[in-house]
């Protein structure tokens, strides 16, 4: 199973994400594609473009649920992983779920990669290119195992200071506290849209130093529970810094 969460401001590179997911099927004919979107009058149009791009899939139509505090739009994406995640559980006997988003592109076998990469783990995340901020191990590109999907919920925090805990932070503590095994690399070439014309790339490459330190799964933890306590988002500053270091690097050798 593949789950992408989508809105209408997001679709700006839709047909290209469909031409790719038409490239997956074809490496891949086993999977299926699943579109949520709580846009009630985008459901026609995403089924109309599932049937034209002849993809094997469904569009799933989901409600946000938040404080009434809360601003953020990290609810509707929470939101819409955790429709896809109990659509997979209760209505397939699919053994993997695959986020991909919906702003990117993918290796056509990005399936059989992330297959490969899981065995002997409950999930595996593998690194996404972010404009401004190098590179990251987020939820653009991460598959779990159906007996981890079975254990957990999609959350995410927003607190009144306008702090938010990212639905990707939690779902690593959510794993710690499950025991479950978590593997995280650079595995699948990907590129992510900005827009309709500005993109950016990366390779599979091995994790670097500090970044295969700072994401232990104990110092995760740590990090991602004080944010909760304190209300202040550490992992995403850390990320932000060392996305900005990488790039000056990067600037510096060319």
């Amino acid at each position: 199973m593949i789950g992408t969460p989508i809105n209408r401001n997001k679709s700006y590179v839709i047909d290209k994400f469909l031409a790719n997911q038409k490239e997956i099927q074809r490496e891949y004919p086993m999977s299926e594609l699943v579109l949520t979107t709580c846009e009630i009058d985008f459901v026609d149009d995403l089924k109309k473009y599932l049937d034209s791009w002849d993809l094997r899939g469904k569009v799933l139509i989901y409600e946000v649920i938040k404080p009434d505090y809360a601003r953020n739009r990290i609810w509707n994406i929470t939101c819409a992983r955790e429709a896809i995640r109990q659509y997979t559980v209760s209505q397939t006997d699919a053994q993997s779920l695959l986020f991909l988003d919906s702003d990117m592109t993918f290796d056509p076998s990005v399936v059989v990669i992330m297959e490969r990469e899981i065995r002997d783990c409950g999930v595996v995340f593998s690194g996404i290119p972010l404009h401004h901020y190098g590179t990251g191990l987020a939820g653009g590109c991460v598959m779990l195992t159906r007996n981890v999907l079975e254990s957990l919920k999609f959350r995410c925090y927003e607190f009144r200071n306008g702090e938010i805990i990212f639905e990707d932070n939690v779902l690593e503590m959510d794993l710690f506290r499950l025991g479950a095994r978590v593997k995280k690399g650079f595995f699948v070439p990907i590129s992510h849209y900005e827009s309709a014309t500005d993109v950016k790339s990366i390779e599979p490459q091995p994790l670097g130093v500090v970044r295969r330190l700072t994401n232990r799964a104990l110092i995760r933890y740590v990090l991602i529970r004080t944010s909760i306590i304190i209300h202040y988002n550490i992992p995403w500053r850390l990320k932000v810094i060392l996305g900005r270091l990488t790039e000056s690097n990067h600037k510096e050798i060319s």
